[in-house]
């Protein structure tokens, strides 16, 4: 994740010459990439994330290796983020919604890990710092553009629900393998 962060620098930088042209709805979408890579610093610094998962919810088992993250991150941030950042671009501003509403899901499980654990999770500060007011700032605009539809709303949504819980299903398999003695 070390490397996401440079990589958001370098994309923040080319924001305004490859972004920007296409309107304000198209960078904010195209910004969540960046973002998230920002946030994914908080959380992967240290393998604090992972480390605080494996404790704080499997009870010191390893519920997240070192190559699931990678995949999680990479697979189910980065790409999706380009897949929706193209389909935006090439086809429906609205299905940007996918990268928008993954970032606000995100945010949300953060947030109501942090108040439910009364405690900081590895993550929370970008979450609440970057992730809620560019995602809903985000959410705002690109549901004003023309042409945006429910069914836009929908799909991005259901893609981020998907993928998270997509992940949590692969935690708790993985609990439930390791109690086993399989995984």
């Amino acid at each position: 994740m070390y490397g996401g962060f440079i990589a958001s620098l370098f994309l923040l930088a080319l924001a305004p010459v490859t972004a920007a042209p296409a309107g304000l709805a198209f960078v904010l979408v195209y910004l969540q990439l960046p973002i998230y890579m920002l946030h994914q610093l908080e959380e992967h610094r240290d393998d604090r994330f992972r480390r605080w998962v494996n404790d704080a919810i499997a009870g010191g088992r390893e519920m997240l290796s070192t190559p699931a993250v990678i995949v999680i991150n990479v697979a189910g941030v980065w790409l999706v983020d380009v897949v929706a950042l193209y389909l935006a671009h090439f086809g429906d501003v609205g299905l940007g919604l996918i990268a928008i509403y993954l970032t606000i899901v995100n945010a949300a499980f953060h947030v109501v890990a942090g108040i439910v654990q009364r405690r900081y999770n590895p993550g929370l500060v970008t979450a609440v710092l970057l992730f809620v007011p560019f995602g809903v700032w985000a959410l705002m605009v690109v549901s004003a553009m023309p042409g945006v539809s429910g069914a836009d709303h929908v799909i991005g949504l259901a893609v981020a629900v998907l993928i998270h819980a997509a992940i949590i299903g692969y935690a708790r398999w993985r609990v439930a393998a390791l109690a086993k003695g399989v995984a």
